[in-house]
């Protein structure tokens, strides 16, 4: 069966945004887990604490997002070939809510416990969590830019390996200050997990890249 060129583009634009809305959604709780790692360098355990509500609220909503994708993807049908590739972008940026939950959930443990970091761990931290949050705006930049063509997609699509890249670099140079640092064995688990999920959160952001490269290809 042969469908009508306007038909086709029409579901393309209706995939492209409950996929744009999902990352809105996987945006917002990535700027409040990087809101919530502020907070822990402040000491501002309060903060943290409300922050981690939201983002266990947010996860909700992401995951709700993610089913309506899946929803609309069905309803679409045969007539959409890159359904698949929709779909492997979605799950892959829905993992960033989850991460983003379990750094939070360590970061309030190591508070609650009053376990000690020192200031140039904490410095660390924020600057990883920043380098990770740009990864994260470079990937919501490309999928804007899917609606111009594929050459300004794949532009975006670079400089989100640029700063996955940087995240690289300076996971590998605080893994070895916290290992090589005067912290207790619980914290100093807990801290790699925290800047393992950071880099984890980049990997994603540049793993959704590559995923919504090839949808560049059929948009």
């Amino acid at each position: 069966m042969v469908f009508p060129v306007e038909t086709e583009e029409r579901v393309k634009r209706r995939a492209l945004s409950v996929c744009q809305d999902h990352l809105r959604k996987v945006m917002d709780i990535t700027r409040t887990a990087s809101q919530l790692i502020d907070c822990f360098v402040n000491d501002d355990k309060k903060s943290v604490q409300k922050l981690f509500e939201e983002i266990r609220k947010s996860e909700e909503e992401v995951d709700r997002a993610r089913r309506s994708v899946s929803r609309e993807l069905v309803e679409i049908g045969a007539i959409l070939m890159s359904r698949e590739d929709f779909l492997r972008f979605t799950n892959l940026t829905g993992e960033i809510a989850d991460f983003c939950k379990g750094i939070g959930f360590r970061l309030l443990e190591i508070m609650e416990r009053d376990w000690n970091v020192p200031s140039d761990v904490k410095k660390g931290i924020s600057d990883l969590s920043n380098a990770v949050f740009e990864a994260v705006s470079k990937l919501r930049e490309m999928i804007v830019a899917l609606k111009y063509g594929s050459e300004k997609a794949q532009g975006k699509a670079r400089e989100v390996e640029v700063a996955e890249r940087t995240v690289d670099d300076l996971y590998r140079k605080l893994e070895l200050k916290i290992l090589s640092s005067k912290l207790e064995f619980p914290t100093i688990l807990l801290m790699r997990d925290v800047i393992q999920l950071l880099e984890d959160i980049a990997d994603k952001a540049e793993d959704a890249s590559d995923a919504a490269r090839i949808l560049a290809f059929t948009l």
